[in-house]
Parts: structure tokens; sequence; C-alpha cells
């Protein structure tokens, strides 16, 4: 039986706002995902660090600053840096649209944006992590 998904909510900089990291985290919890949430003001390297520790499948980021263009590319260096280049780095905030697939060529997954439902991050994750497991399970 394999493991449960394993996702890491992360609120990197200096936004101080994570209601919406913490009812995604409650929703993810809800479907039956384990989740680590590391709270307000993550470095990437502490956000990395973290992932490692606990083994994640999935990192998601919440950021409303405005930063998301140097923070969600320093994640994903780190990521890849530390060998967890397999994981789904995918996030969530107030993120224009040009920035989004400009992100998403760097290799982020789907950024959400507010009024986003349960179900279709819930359903995402789900289908991601499993793409992701049969991909390695083949070679």
């Amino acid at each position: 039986m394999e493991r449960k998904i394993r996702v890491l909510v992360a609120k990197p900089g200096l936004d101080g706002h994570d209601r919406g990291a913490r009812v995604v985290a409650a929703a993810l919890r809800d479907a039956g995902m384990e989740v680590i949430y590391t709270g307000l003001h993550q470095t990437p390297e502490m956000i990395v660090q973290t992932a490692l520790q606990v083994d994640v499948d999935v990192v998601g980021l919440s950021i409303h600053s405005g930063a998301h263009m140097t923070l969600f590319p320093a994640v994903k260096k780190l990521l890849d840096e530390n060998g967890m280049g397999d994981v789904l780095l995918h996030g969530g905030g107030i993120i224009p649209e040009e920035d989004i697939t400009e992100l998403q060529k760097m290799g982020i997954g789907h950024l959400f944006g507010p009024g986003t439902s349960s179900k279709e991050l819930v359903d995402y994750i789900r289908e991601e992590v499993e793409r992701k497991r049969a991909s390695a399970k083949k070679g």
C-alpha cells in the first residue's frame, strides 16, 4: 500500500497573510493527505530543508507579497540541487497571468488564484502525484 500524499504548505518571504494557506492545509488534511504547514516568514532554504526532512511529495507555496518571481525559482533551484527535482512545486496567491506563464516555463506546477475550489486543488495534487509515482515505477 502506498503512503499518503505528503504536502508541505509554506509561506515564504515577508508576507504576513496566511489565512489562505491555513484553509488549504485543512482542506488537504480533510482529503486524507499528510500536511506540514511551516508557518510564516520562511526562507527558500528553510522550506527545502523541511521538505528534505519530512520527505514530501509536494511543496505548495502561498505568496501574496509580489515576490513570486524570486521565491518560486529559488525554491525550485534548491529542490533540484538537493535531489528533489521530482517533488511537485506549485502554489497560489496573487500572481499576474504573464508571470504564471513564465513560472510554468521554469518547471513550476499549476498556480492557483483566489476563489479556487478545494476540490480543484485536491484533484490536481492527486493526479500529479499519481502520475509522478507511476512514472517512477516505470523507470
